[in-house]
């Protein structure tokens, strides 16, 4: 079945049928709920207003510690945007191999087109990223003027690295000259024109978003955050997936 694009504001892509399904009800986070991410939240604001305005924008990589709104901030950018044409389909890793068929459904579409993978990432032996780097820069035919990719990571390069492969490094000439194995890493992330960094909240800034969820609290708030503090100490880390489970958790909403 087809998509109508001109009311739907994203799809999923089922590899086991073959075909997009249309997402009906997305996550309703909004650009205000994000707190201290200000910096990558301008720069991503920007590159989609770019897009949206038909001017030359860049593939986007979020790449950093885990829970800290990179996917929120993708979605968030589907709600602010969709009114000005913008869609979102979203792809497993797994997926990618699909991804040129993908492409090619929605190249001549009007509306403008994020394809998002999250949580993007290869072990050592795959092969499918190459299907990636193809689409993120072209092969013979160039990349679809409407379609851009964004993608959250853990990980920097997307690849994992070793100690070892700093071994390959030379010096020629007084340059430095990576090796083989780091080449082809750096290869794939740099073709994501655009990279925003995401790190590890420190106390206040975790404190702050609780406040935010419980901005009507009237309790000891001081308790409430010695609460909040241990709750992030027992989940091994600060970040705003973790304020979100604990008012899930001690919220009387």
């Amino acid at each position: 079945m087809s998509i109508d694009w001109n009311v739907t504001p994203a799809a999923i892509w089922r590899q086991f049928k073959g075909n997009l399904r249309a997402v009906r009800e997305i996550d309703p986070v909004r650009f205000d709920e994000l707190l201290n991410v200000d910096r990558q939240k301008t720069a991503l604001q920007r590159n989609t207003e770019r897009f949206l305005a038909g001017k030359p924008a860049n593939n986007a990589l979020l790449w950093g510690s885990r829970g800290t709104g990179k996917s929120s901030l993708i979605k968030a950018m589907l709600n602010e945007y969709f009114p000005q044409g913008l869609r979102v389909i979203e792809v497993d890793k797994d997926d990618l191999i699909y991804l040129p068929e993908i492409v090619d459904e929605v190249r001549d579409l009007p509306q403008r087109f994020i394809i998002f993978c999250d949580d993007l990432s290869f072990e050592a032996g795959e092969k499918t990223y190459k299907v990636l780097k193809s689409v993120l820069e072209g092969s013979i035919e160039l990349p679809p003027k409407n379609v851009l990719i964004y993608a959250t990571s853990n990980r920097r390069h997307l690849m994992p690295e070793y100690m070892s492969e700093n071994l390959e490094t030379k010096l020629v000439n007084n340059e430095i000259h990576q090796g083989d194995s780091v080449e082809e890493k750096v290869s794939l992330s740099d073709r994501f024109g655009l990279w925003l960094s995401f790190y590890p909240f420190n106390q206040d800034s975790y404190l702050d978003i609780i406040d935010h969820y419980f901005h009507d609290y009237t309790g000891d708030r001081e308790a409430l955050h010695r609460l909040a503090i241990q709750f992030a100490t027992s989940r091994g880390g600060r970040s705003g997936r973790v304020a979100f489970q604990f008012y899930k958790q001690h919220s009387e909403n």
